[in-house]
């Protein structure tokens, strides 16, 4: 869903003709992955997604600031693009490696990043938050369409998601009082979402293999990343960005999910073989979103590197959003293939961010290695079940796990997981003291209990402690974040707020 399209209304005979091209496409793509020469050189890449604030001017401080229709062009960088909220910016970073000091050099990028969109957002009486869900975000906000980006490929979404629903979005989360209950008339939720999406570039034959541990990883990184405790003011799961999103797009009326239809936001079901089964059932599976073909979007049929591009096929996995997603790239002058790890949300640090990406690259490097690997001691419903209670409880969360039984999550971080990543970081080639600075970061994180969420809950309820009202102590809250931000300090040793701060 990164390319504009040509419409947002599709005839029967325009769907027709989508449909029998992607199976013509997904054809093609079996053979070509079996006989095609594919980079395979190991990259890494980022997508940082973040939201606007008010600082002054219009609006309550910290609130959302439907600005990115002017801060983006301002910032005059073709690396910030829209995302589907007008209160969102997404910055894309450069292709890195993480041998060396690339881990390194990508905290330098993410840092400079925020500061750039920052500086030019101030000019515009708002601030940049990387954070997985603006705490300040009301569901007020989305009664209208003003929320949303231009582009037809938004509208075009929220069309189809909500036609193929037949009634409101429902967002049902647990959490304190009652949790969250409301409607929606739109996917505003959707844009209330927003992640760090880290890439790896992976050979055919060993794609199956890393998606497979990623699967298998993901509770234990959704806990360690936590930080979405907030939404519309309540406070639910640790990483609220996993139940928000996957029922922001659900296009399925009840019926539906209780008959078994999968959902477009989706874990998955299963162990894979090959890169081809995720795009086998994403076709088998799901019907499309936006059936709009090669010819419509008068598109070659093959890439400068003589690769088929494959426009229909790779359209419609945009629109299953997978929390691993497999991405094929025709490229400029060779194909690649790349795993697309999209559970992380945004922030806290960009040192934090980083050695959110230092575990991940170095834990999937290990394991892919093992003699006997995780995923073959672990079925595919236990690997579901730890991303959900991690999501929902963060460090805090208990999980059976291979070998060690039932077990609190930051302690399998502390004694199993981190020390193997790093490992893992040394077989690729990182540089030790770059190892040194994440693994202090990560260990310190989960020693502490305090990742993002935890330090967004505990300096809410501090403030509120002291006699602030629930908004006033998520903008309050949301201030010191971006004072964090900016320190260049992991989250875990931010400070809490000074005795009588809420008074003042």
């Amino acid at each position: 869903m990164g390319r504009e399209i040509g419409s947002t209304q599709y005839t029967r005979s325009e769907r027709t003709h989508y449909r029998r091209e992607l199976r013509r496409n997904l054809d093609l793509f079996e053979t070509f992955l079996d006989t095609a020469e594919f980079r395979t050189e190991g990259t890494i890449g980022v997508e940082l997604e973040m939201n606007l604030a008010v600082e002054s001017g219009a609006g309550d401080p910290m609130s959302p600031a439907l600005l990115a229709d002017e801060v983006i062009p301002a910032i005059d960088d073709p690396d910030f693009v829209h995302e589907l909220g007008r209160f969102n910016v997404e910055a894309n970073l450069p292709v890195t490696h993480p041998r060396g000091s690339g881990l390194r050099d990508l905290e330098q990028q993410l840092h400079e990043r925020i500061e750039k969109a920052d500086a030019t957002a101030r000019r515009h009486g708002a601030r940049v938050v990387p954070v997985g869900h603006l705490p300040t975000l009301t569901s007020e906000m989305f009664e209208d369409d003003s929320w949303r980006s231009p582009g037809a490929r938004y509208e075009a979404l929220e069309n189809t998601v909500m036609e193929a629903r037949g009634e409101e979005i429902h967002l049902r989360i647990s959490g304190e009082g009652r949790g969250l209950d409301v409607e929606f008339d739109s996917i505003g939720p959707e844009a209330a979402c927003t992640s760090m999406q880290l890439h790896l570039q992976v050979s055919p034959e060993q794609f199956a293999d890393v998606w497979n541990a990623a699967q298998a990883i993901a509770g234990p990184q959704a806990a360690l990343g936590a930080n979405s405790p907030f939404l519309f003011g309540r406070r639910l799961w640790h990483e609220n960005r996993i139940p928000a999103f996957t029922q922001a797009l659900d296009t399925r009326p009840p019926e539906y999910a209780t008959q078994g239809v999968r959902p477009r936001v989706w874990f998955g079901e299963r162990w894979i073989t090959s890169m081809f089964d995720l795009f086998e059932e994403n076709v088998r599976l799901f019907p499309a979103l936006i059936p709009e073909s090669r010819t419509m979007a008068e598109e070659p049929l093959l890439a400068e590197s003589a690769s088929p591009r494959l426009h229909e096929l790779m359209l419609h996995n945009g629109t299953v959003w997978r929390w691993n997603r497999p991405i094929y790239d025709p490229g400029e002058d060779m194909p690649h293939l790349r795993l697309e790890n999209r559970l992380l949300p945004a922030g806290p640090s960009a040192i934090d961010m980083a050695a959110n990406a230092a575990f991940l690259y170095g834990i999937l490097e290990s394991l892919v290695k093992e003699r006997r690997p995780l995923w073959s001691r672990m079925s595919f419903e236990q690997a579901a079940e730890h991303f959900e209670l991690c999501a929902r409880w963060g460090l805090e969360a208990r999980i059976t796990w291979p070998r060690l039984g039932k077990v609190r999550v930051a302690d399998l971080l502390v004694e199993h997981l981190i020390p193997q990543a790093m490992q893992g970081l040394r077989d690729l080639g990182t540089d030790e003291d770059v190892i040194e600075r994440y693994t202090s970061v990560l260990l310190g994180r989960a020693r502490s209990g305090r990742n993002g969420a935890r330090w967004q809950i505990d300096t809410v309820t501090s403030l509120e402690l002291r006699g602030a009202s629930r908004q006033d102590a998520l903008a309050r809250m949301t201030a010191m974040y971006i004072e964090g931000v900016h320190s260049g300090r992991p989250v875990h040793e931010w400070p809490m707020p000074a005795r009588g701060q809420a008074d003042a």
